[in-house]
């Protein structure tokens, strides 16, 4: 069987920035042939996400990431059906997802290294096992419930940076509908602040490439901030965590801004934002989901039903074809994304 692969074809370096050259499209030849516990799997759907910049690098500095080798099959985030199977536990037309799928049209792997599951827990949309009903879904939602301490009838105002992102547009809705009086959203574009009110139901929207953050923030939370959702790091949230109140929370989910640096993660704050944090005793405690997987099930089932009756609205950027996975990845570390970044790389037809 031939199929299509990417592989790792240069590496940006610490300091660097991703281009869509580090990414290298191949054909292979692909035996069929299964063993005892293997299936072959289409892959439907794969996902680009802003923690697989540091698995570019040599080391990724993280006791629970690898790095990609050079010349070799990449791999992240993925959905498929299974084809052929040899495994007890995967029929042939099963929805099956994995966070260590091989960019690849076609793969084989161990059944017991995919997860099942239900195509009516997305009402379809199969591309959701990727965001809103995946990791990234608990993300938001674990990170929130973990880290926010959010209280029904407590006057709370959470701030989320990247806001139409792929975390931060689900982060923002649950927000809301734990209890938080005030959501405001920080962005990169006017469209992106126009979705995230008008659509996603945000209290406002900061600009923060064409507005006075500090400024914005004061407009927009007149009572100050007591979480935020931090996706970014760097100056923007400088701004926000210098604007919280005594007893507040940030949930620290990713530092996109300093991704391309060769900085310690969570890279270190100003003296005087430090000194802000202990004044104010704020939490400020980085959040690793797969720590929580044990409320995974709970969680995802509360996300379907969420996301089925309307109360969260996902967002996603669909890009086709296998061979546009580099430009896909670049264009999201870069804010092109609105939403979940998706690659959509084959139809969700039922095996022949």
């Amino acid at each position: 069987m031939q199929v299509q692969k990417v592989v790792l074809n240069s590496r940006p370096g610490k300091n660097g920035t991703p281009i869509p050259e580090n990414f290298r499209a191949e054909e292979t030849i692909l035996a069929p042939d299964l063993e005892d516990g293997e299936v072959l799997v289409r892959t439907l759907y794969l996902s680009v996400d802003p923690y697989m910049r540091c698995r570019m690098n040599e080391a990724t500095d993280s006791d629970y990431l690898t790095p990609w080798q050079l010349d070799v099959c990449v791999d992240g985030g993925g959905v498929g059906v299974v084809e052929p199977s040899r495994c007890s536990t995967c029929t042939e037309g099963d929805v099956v997802t994995s966070v260590t799928w091989p960019w690849q049209t076609h793969t084989i792997m161990k059944g017991s290294g995919l997860q099942k599951v239900d195509p009516q827990l997305a009402d379809g949309h199969l591309s959701y096992f990727l965001g809103a009903i995946g990791l990234t879904g608990l993300t938001a939602l674990l990170g929130i419930r973990e880290k926010g301490h959010v209280i029904k009838g407590a006057n709370q105002t959470m701030v989320v940076s990247a806001a139409a992102g792929a975390c931060g547009s689900i982060a923002g809705q649950i927000g809301k509908l734990d209890g938080c009086v005030k959501v405001v959203g920080i962005c990169g574009s006017e469209e992106k602040c126009r979705v995230v009110v008008e659509d996603l139901g945000f209290s406002a929207a900061i600009n923060y490439r064409t507005e006075d953050v500090p400024k914005r923030l004061k407009e927009c939370c007149p009572d100050g901030i007591d979480v935020y959702f931090d996706n970014v790091g760097g100056a923007i949230s400088d701004a926000v965590i210098a604007q919280m109140n005594n007893g507040s929370h940030v949930i620290l989910c990713g530092q996109i801004s300093q991704y391309n640096k060769d900085v310690p993660y969570p890279p270190p704050l100003s003296k005087e934002i430090q000194e802000a944090i202990q004044r104010k005793n704020i939490t400020r405690e980085r959040f690793i989901v797969l720590n929580y997987m044990s409320k995974a099930d709970a969680a995802l089932c509360e996300l379907s039903h969420y996301v089925k009756s309307g109360q969260i609205k996902v967002l996603e950027t669909v890009v086709n074809g296998i061979e546009n996975m580099g430009d896909a990845f670049c264009s999201m570390m870069k804010g092109g994304n609105t939403g979940k970044q998706i690659i959509k790389i084959s139809e969700c037809r039922k095996s022949p």
